[in-house]
């Protein structure tokens, strides 16, 4: 059975090929990062996948790794690939992390990001008010800490980017690392973004579920009742904290799957969340063209 389920997520993907140009790959920060200048992990960079067929809804893509690596491929280059398959563009951001690199870099990162895909919306045929963040695992962490610590942009900045509100229109968390306070949260993710010895009110700011507000976007949660290592309460109470403050939320608990399964390509259950997904978005309006 799993070499029939192989062979159709290979031919699915060469035919998704047609639907999207090679990337462009380009800094994040042309003139040089600001912060994290000892960082060893690589200069930040975003691969952006443009589809052939825009609808004009993007999607800055953040992979999962601990605040440490990044799963660059299955949570990276398929996800921009499976969202070009259906007209959206996917911006995939090498955020910096681990040593010296620790909060706020990967934050203003990530921020940086969602700025310059608005900077360049019509060079990318991407409507300015339709960008969107996707995270996985601690990159879920990241895409919710953007919906959670945004601005409006610096009007009076000389720099055209700085003058691009951050906040995303939506959100999309897959099973994300969220609390950095509770006995559920994910130790080596909060370690490697926060350090060894935090301060309660550090930990407490950069737990996304506690900082909710009614202006945090409409966000799709997707995870796993099997999942170990960033367990479901994480989402939950992130879920909890959108229905407190009247944010549209949407989620799907799976019983089985373990962390890390991306797409879920193999499983032909977990994959089911990627049509899910799609309709959300179409139901939010965000795929159509206008």
């Amino acid at each position: 059975m799993k070499s029939w389920i192989t062979l159709f997520c290979l031919l699915a993907l060469s035919l998704s090929e047609e639907l999207y140009s090679e990337p462009i790959v380009q800094p994040l920060w042309p003139e040089g990062p600001p912060l994290g200048e000892n960082a060893t992990a690589e200069d930040p960079q975003l691969t952006i996948y443009l589809p052939k067929d825009p609808t004009g809804a993007a999607v800055v893509i953040f992979p999962g790794g601990g605040y440490w690596g990044l799963a660059m491929d299955h949570e990276g280059h398929q996800v921009a690939q499976w969202l070009n398959s259906f007209g959206v563009a996917g911006i995939i951001v090498s955020y910096r992390r681990g040593p010296g690199a620790e909060h706020p870099v990967p934050l203003l990162d990530a921020q940086h990001a969602i700025r310059t895909v608005r900077h360049n919306a019509d060079a990318w045929q991407i409507d300015p008010v339709r960008v969107g963040v996707l995270g996985f695992s601690a990159g879920g962490h990241l895409a919710s800490s953007t919906g959670v610590h945004f601005d409006n942009g610096d009007a009076a900045s000389s720099q055209p980017i700085k003058r691009q509100s951050c906040r995303p229109d939506f959100m999309v968390l897959v099973y994300p690392v969220i609390s950095m306070t509770r006995d559920y949260m994910h130790a080596g993710s909060k370690r490697n973004l926060l350090g060894d010895d935090v301060a309660d009110e550090l930990a407490r700011e950069m737990s996304s579920d506690l900082q909710v507000t009614a202006e945090t976007p409409p966000t799709f949660l997707i995870l796993t009742d099997e999942d170990t290592a960033v367990p479901a309460e994480n989402s939950i109470y992130f879920y909890l904290a959108l229905r407190r403050a009247g944010v549209p939320g949407e989620m799907h608990i799976f019983e089985k799957g373990q962390h890390g399964f991306g797409l879920g390509q193999l499983d032909h259950i977990l994959s089911g969340w990627m049509g899910l997904c799609q309709k959300w978005m179409g139901q939010r309006g965000l795929l159509t063209p206008r």
